[in-house]
């Protein structure tokens, strides 16, 4: 498997466990705007927020927009560092990197958040790209915004490109830009949701991850 050179990951549930910052900003912005959260809030994790808001709270345009702002006065400063790296990635960047391998980040979250939760955490120093949503020139979606990576990486041949994400809008994204996809079953995603996906492979954890990355067939 290890015709890959390129390994793009998602940062939120890939990386890093995001939760209790999305979740404690979330209910911020319900308790602010008067809204009810639905009975499984974990469905937060991973779509762009302003998608998660009109399906799964029902919201018009004009309101999920006031929703992503009002979470975000409070995710900008507090929420994005209540996070930390999962057990193991550093480990998995390292083999990769040792093995040649070009690493990228392709996120759904604002790119200048993800910049600096990489910059908080030392894991900056692994990747080439740190690519995320930039709403002022319309990247927004999983694939707009790994077609804005894979432009910055050089990328010219996309069979040696590896998408690594734990939710399906990681797969569906991959597959719309001509890429195949890893479902990260360390992540919020499940394997249910990687088959219904269609995700091309899973691994358990970021060593198996990157077992799989450099074996050689």
């Amino acid at each position: 498997m290890n015709r890959f050179r390129y390994i793009l990951f998602d940062l939120d549930g890939t990386l890093t466990d995001s939760r209790e910052g999305i979740m404690k900003s979330l209910y911020y912005s319900a308790e602010k705007l008067g809204f009810e959260i639905p009975d499984d809030p974990d469905r937060f994790l991973g779509p762009p927020l302003g998608d998660s808001f009109r399906m799964f709270c029902g919201m018009s345009d004009e309101r999920a927009d006031e929703a992503v702002r009002v979470f975000r006065e409070r995710y900008s400063t507090v929420g994005l560092f209540e996070n930390h790296v999962y057990d193991g990635i550093r480990e998995m960047l390292e083999r990769l990197r040792s093995a040649g391998m070009c690493l990228a980040v392709a996120t759904c979250k604002l790119e200048c958040y993800s910049v600096r939760i990489m910059d908080k955490f030392d894991l900056a120093k692994y990747f080439d790209v740190v690519g995320g949503a930039d709403a002022e020139v319309g990247r927004i979606t999983k694939a707009q915004v790994i077609e804005d990576v894979l432009a910055r990486a050089g990328v010219t041949d996309r069979s040696q490109v590896l998408m690594v994400g734990d939710r399906q809008n990681d797969v569906l994204g991959a597959h719309q830009t001509g890429i195949e996809c890893l479902g990260a079953l360390w992540g919020y995603g499940s394997a249910e949701e990687f088959k219904g996906a269609g995700a091309d492979y899973t691994a358990e954890t970021p060593q198996a991850a990157a077992d799989m990355l450099i074996r050689k067939d």
